[in-house]
Formats: structure tokens, sequence, C-alpha cells
């Protein structure tokens, strides 16, 4: 047993301490704590608080410290927002920027409206920390009201495929016609498999059920509204983790690109951003995910009131919105996947676009992406880290970047 000194907190949401000259990284542990700890090279198992932080507190759910879903749930609330903040200036000064970060947004509000359970056997839960060990639960207290039924709903088909002894994800959505279930991990499901599945998807009033994007069952077509438009969901669709994020995020962006008469939107997606800002603007429209733009333009056809809104599908990571392309509009917004869009970021700084809104939700690519633009010549005007993932160690970031007058340009879209 090793006792250890707690000197702050990790990326991960860790407690660092060091164990001699090498760095230590306790899970569950907070700053300022001496604890007492199992240590293997660089990890360490809680063991004992010896001397507790006055910044702990009672987690809220029994599973704490054994799912490895929420990393900080003991922080006090005000020291916990201020670590959140304090993931983007790390990150920043890590990527050599010196730039003021603006008070977190909590925007949690009703909870997750999506969650991915993992399945071994009949058995559901989630990962415990830094492991492949599957930790069940009975409840979460980070979903939604509108998830109360999904860990019923992923017992039951757990319950189905078990026989198989495969590892099997269970992603549900929440959605207005009920929960939209994808299952991955299953590969090809026999005659019998897939009657029980549809029997089980009626038991269960799952709005849809689909198996690596392939229709099991379909009951309600599962659609979400994002801005004024009613957009139905592709299996697996991605979507903000809480309606209150998105709700953040895209008033954000609003925000930063009023003026704004025509807006470029990369990795779209279904459309958070999209689909607000074609209220006001005329909107170009560019992701990989070709389904999603479908479903975008699918809303757009229903909804009346909205602005030209383009769209067309496209890999940005192999082939980034050029600058010559960019030239043709007022502002341009882009939130790629976690792995940012270093690419993307190099077109924008070399093209005459004057306002820039980057949205993120890795700390670290973002930064990264941040760097090429302010050594481009681009100023930062806001930095808002926005909390959706509470007690997880991830945090959104919407960034508002701006430069001087550039060469005109053409008052057209890119897509006609």
């Amino acid at each position: 047993m090793t006792r250890l000194h707690i000197e702050r907190l990790g990326h991960r949401g860790e407690g660092i301490a060091r164990d001699g000259d090498a760095r230590v990284f306790v899970p569950y542990a907070l700053p300022g704590e001496t604890v007492l700890a199992e240590v293997s090279g660089e990890q360490a198992r809680l063991v004992e608080i010896v001397e507790a932080s006055p910044e702990r507190v009672a987690p809220i759910c029994p599973h704490y410290a054994h799912c490895g879903g929420c990393a900080v749930q003991a922080l006090a609330p005000g020291a916990y927002l201020a670590w959140k903040r304090g993931l983007v200036e790390t990150a920043l000064r890590n990527a050599g920027l010196s730039l003021p970060v603006e008070p977190i947004v909590d925007a949690h509000g009703a909870g997750r409206r999506r969650v991915t359970f993992h399945a071994r056997g009949a058995r559901v839960g989630f990962m415990a920390a830094r492991s492949h060990d599957l930790v069940e639960i009975d409840a979460c207290p980070l979903l939604a009201p509108t998830l109360s039924g999904a860990l019923p709903a992923a017992r039951a088909i757990a319950r189905i495929l078990a026989p198989r002894g495969k590892p099997l994800d269970i992603a549900i959505t929440a959605t207005l016609d009920g929960m939209d279930v994808e299952l991955r991990g299953a590969g090809p499901l026999s005659e019998q498999e897939t009657g029980a599945l549809i029997a089980a998807a009626a038991e269960q009033d799952l709005a849809r059920l689909t198996n690596h994007g392939r229709l099991v069952a379909l009951r309600r077509e599962p659609a979400v509204m994002v801005g004024a438009a009613r957009v139905a969901l592709p299996p697996g669709a991605f979507l903000q983790a809480t309606q209150a994020g998105e709700d953040a995020l895209g008033a954000l962006v609003q925000e930063a690109t009023q003026g704004a008469k025509n807006v470029a939107d990369l990795f779209c997606g279904v459309g958070a951003f999209a689909l607000r800002l074609a209220g006001r603007a005329r909107v170009s429209a560019f992701d990989s995910a070709t389904e999603a733009v479908e479903a975008m333009l699918a809303g757009v056809r229903a909804t009346a009131g909205l602005k030209p809104l383009d769209a067309a599908a496209r890999d940005l990571f192999a082939r980034p919105l050029t600058a010559q392309e960019l030239a043709a509009f007022d502002a341009v917004v882009f939130d790629p996947p976690r792995a940012g869009a270093a690419a993307q970021a190099a077109e924008i700084a070399k093209s005459p676009v004057r306002r820039v809104v980057a949205v993120s939700c890795s700390a670290q690519s973002f930064a990264r992406d941040a760097a090429i633009l302010v050594n481009n010549g681009f100023a930062t005007k806001k930095i808002t880290p926005v909390d959706q993932f509470r007690f997880a160690p991830h945090v959104e970031i919407v960034a508002v970047f701006s430069r001087g007058e550039g060469q005109k340009r053409p008052k057209r879209s890119l897509l006609g």
C-alpha cells in the first residue's frame, strides 16, 4: 500500500500524485487529498482516503467509483466547473496560446438524451474506469426522463442475444416518437432472433430497432426537432448529448454569426446549426454522412420560412473545402469529430473568410485547430465552454474568431 498526496486533477478527471519521481493516476481521488492506494506502474487503485478534500461531496449515484461513466461526481459544483473550464485553458496553453476563456455554461438540462449500454451475455451496464470489466447498473441518474425505459429495453435485447456470447453495444436515443435503438456488434441475425427482437420492440414500445443500420423493427419513425424543422433520424445518427446542450451551442453559433448572409456549416450532421442558421441566412452545409445530409434536406423541404439551405455529402478530412471555395462565405462554422479538423482549419486560414466559429468536443484538438487560425491572422473574440457531459471528462467549446477586411466574396452559395 502506498501513501500518496493528490496534487491536481488530470484531463480524465483522475487525481495525479507523485510516487518518488513517477507520476501516478488515481481515479476518484481529489486535489489536496492524502490517500492510500495500490500502485501498478502509472495507475493506482484508491483504497482509502486518509485526509479528504474540503471540496469532496457525496456522489449522487451508488455506482460511482465502480462504473466508469462518471469521473468526478464527488467534487463540489464550484470546483467541478472550474476544473472543466481549466481543461480548455490548459489545452490552449499547451498549444502555445494565451487566450481568455468565458465562464462555463451548464447545459445538462433534463439529462442525457442518448446512451450506449454495453452487454456481456445478459448483463447490461457500463465499463469500469480504464477497464473492459462490465459494471451492471440498475439506473443512471444522468439520463433524461425520456430514457426511463432504456435499461429495461437494453436488458430485454441482451437476453435475446446472450446465447451468442458476443460483446454487444446497445445505443439508445430519445426522440419525439419514442426510443430509437441501434445494435452494434451483433452481426447478422437469425430468423428466430429477428422475430424475438421484433416482439421485444413492441413489448418495450420502441419507435425503431436497427442492427448495424439495418432495420429490424419500425413502429414509428423516430424524429427530433432541430430549430423549427422536424428531422427524421437515420439509424445511429449523431446528436448532441443533451437537448439543452444543442440549444446552448446553437444559440452561441447564432449569436456569433449575426449579420452574415452566406454561411458555410462544415461537419453539419443532421443540421444542428445549419437548420437554425437558415432562419436568417443562406447556408451551404457539408458532411461525410450521406444519410445525415439527406435527413437534414428532407427537414428543410418540410419546413416553411427558411432561407435557402443547400447541402452535399463530402469527406472534409480527405477533401476539405479549399480557400478558393470558402471565399463564397461571410462566415464559416465547423464542428468536427473529436479528432478535430486540422486540414480544414488550414484551408480556412488561407481563405479570405473574416469570421469563423469553431465548435469542438475535444479541448486538445480544438486548441490545435485554434492555433492554426491564430497563427494566420485570426483574433479570438470569445471562447465559451459548455458542459453537457456532467461528471465526465468531456467539454464542448464554441470559439469565435475574426480578422480584418479581406477580398470581396461572390454573393452566391458554393452549391449553386
